[in-house]
């Protein structure tokens, strides 16, 4: 671990960083996870996208699946940093797999907002990057500030995967526990699947 005092700057709200995406992400597949789901049903309500909710650590291993069957799509995956400890051995699979197409997101709040945000095994001091370096990917690296996210973002909507961003962020405005609704798991992938059909036809 990467024993640091947590930056000065002060951190991006979840719901900014996804409305900049949403409004540059083109044909990306996007997958949200657990806190980022209920904002992006808002702001993006008619993407390509399928929400990783009720299976947590699920989103990086979906998006893996999802960028392996679409070569020609970016996939970009919104995790979360106590999701992605449940499954930390996604990152060598991903990495193993070597997607050139994957935008690996992790929202970085230190907790597990979802559940009552509990501190998480380390909380702010977990290095992503390292662990995602590591375990092979492409490139991995931290951007603590929303300025510096904008400017980036080009970068990461193209660069050559599997990447890693591990983004420095402050709870989000809901959760799906407080923002009831939604599409079911299954109805969404049947959906995405139709839209994906239709794009190829």
């Amino acid at each position: 671990m990467r024993m640091e005092t947590p930056p000065e700057t002060p951190a991006m709200k979840p719901e900014d960083v996804l409305q900049i995406i949403a409004d540059n992400r083109g044909t990306a597949i996007c997958i949200p996870t657990m806190t980022t789901s209920p904002a992006w049903r808002t702001i993006a309500p008619d993407d390509l996208s399928v929400g990783c909710v009720g299976f947590m650590g699920g989103a990086s291993s979906l998006g893996l699946g999802l960028a392996l069957g679409s070569p020609d799509r970016r996939v970009i995956v919104f995790d979360g940093d106590g999701s992605l400890l449940m499954q930390l051995g996604s990152l060598a699979t991903i990495a193993g797999a070597a997607p050139r197409n994957l935008t690996h997101l992790l929202f970085k709040n230190g907790v597990y907002h979802t559940s009552g945000s509990q501190e998480i095994p380390g909380g702010l001091t977990v290095d992503f990057v390292m662990m995602a370096k590591g375990a092979g990917y492409r490139n991995a690296y931290a951007i603590h500030d929303f300025d510096e996210f904008c400017r980036r973002l080009p970068g990461i909507l193209t660069e050559e995967g599997p990447l890693l961003v591990e983004l420095y962020t402050t709870l989000a405005d809901q959760t799906p526990m407080t923002a009831r609704g939604g599409t079911p798991f299954p109805e969404q992938v049947e959906r995405l699947r139709a839209k994906l059909l239709a794009a190829r036809s």
